[in-house]
C-alpha cells in the first residue's frame, strides 16, 4: 500500500524525521510518503499556530489525495490532529491523526494513560480532542515537558532527559499503564523508553502506520465511510 504523511508544519527538515519513523514502522512493501506545506507556521504549538497551518495542510490534501488516485490512506502527522476531522469528512480514503491513533494504541494495552507533549500551550487542544473523540476518562493526565518542538529535531540529552522525566513521573504518579509521546518530533524516543520503562511508551506516527496496513489486511481501505451527521463540518 501506499501512504500519505503530512506533516502540517512548514519545516522540512521534520517532515523527513517523521517520513523515516514511518518507513521503519511500516511492514515491507508498504510506500511511505512524507510531505508539508510550502507555507504555514514551521511548528504548531497551540491553537493559534494550527489555524494558521490549515490552509496549506487543505491546499496539499486537495492535491495529493483528492486530485489524484495514488495514495490508500493519510496520517496527519501532527499530534494535535490539525484538521483532522474536516479530512475525514472529504477523503475518498482512511484518514488518521497520530493523536487519535496514540491513543487507541495506549488504550488497547492500559485501562489509563497519559500524555507527554511539548509546550503547556498545546494541552488545551488535546484535551479538547480527548473530550471531542469521547475518551478523556481513559487520559489520567497531560503532561508538558516544556520542551519546544523545534528542539526536538536534533534533541541534546537536556531535551531527552526532560522528556524522560516527564515519564517517569507519570508511571509513577499518575496510576497510568501507558504513556502516549505528544508531537510527532518524539518518534525516535518511544523504543528506548519504552525499555528504559519497562512500559509502553507509544507514539503516534507508529500506530498510525500499524492501523492503515490493518485496515487495507480488512479490506476497508478506499470504502468511505459516510460522515457523521452530528460531527463538526
Amino acid at each position: 500500500m501506499h501512504i500519505l504523511v503530512i506533516n502540517p508544519n512548514s519545516t522540512a527538515a521534520m517532515t523527513e524525521a517523521i517520513g523515516a519513523a514511518a518507513r521503519r514502522a511500516a511492514l515491507p512493501g508498504t510506500q511511505i510518503t512524507a510531505l508539508n506545506p510550502e507555507g504555514g507556521p514551521p511548528a504548531i504549538q497551540g491553537p493559534a499556530d494550527g489555524e494558521a497551518a490549515l490552509p496549506g495542510l487543505f491546499a496539499l490534501f486537495e492535491r495529493e489525495v483528492l486530485g489524484k488516485s495514488e495514495f490508500d490512506a493519510a496520517i496527519i502527522a501532527c499530534f494535535d490532529d490539525t484538521g483532522l476531522a474536516e479530512l475525514k469528512a472529504r477523503s475518498p480514503v482512511p484518514v488518521l491523526g497520530i493523536g487519535e491513533a496514540g491513543f487507541l494504541a495506549a488504550m488497547m494495552v492500559a485501562e489509563r494513560f497519559s500524555v507527554v507533549t511539548t509546550l503547556p500551550v498545546s494541552l488545551p487542544v488535546i484535551e479538547a480532542n480527548l473530550a471531542a473523540y469521547g475518551w478523556a476518562k481513559r487520559c489520567a493526565r497531560l503532561r508538558a515537558s516544556d520542551v519546544p518542538v523545534l528542539d526536538l529535531e536534533n534533541a541534546t540529552s537536556s531535551v531527552v532527559e526532560a522528556i524522560a522525566d516527564q515519564i517517569g513521573e507519570a508511571l509513577a504518579e499518575d496510576g497510568c499503564g501507558a504513556v502516549v509521546l505528544g508531537c510527532a518530533g518524539m518518534a525516535d524516543m518511544a523504543e528506548e523508553m519504552t525499555a528504559r520503562f519497562r512500559a509502553p511508551v507509544i507514539d503516534g506516527v507508529v500506530a498510525a502506520v500499524a492501523f492503515c496496513e490493518a485496515l487495507r489486511r480488512n479490506g476497508t481501505d478506499g470504502i468511505r465511510v459516510a460522515p457523521d451527521p452530528l460531527a463538526a463540518p
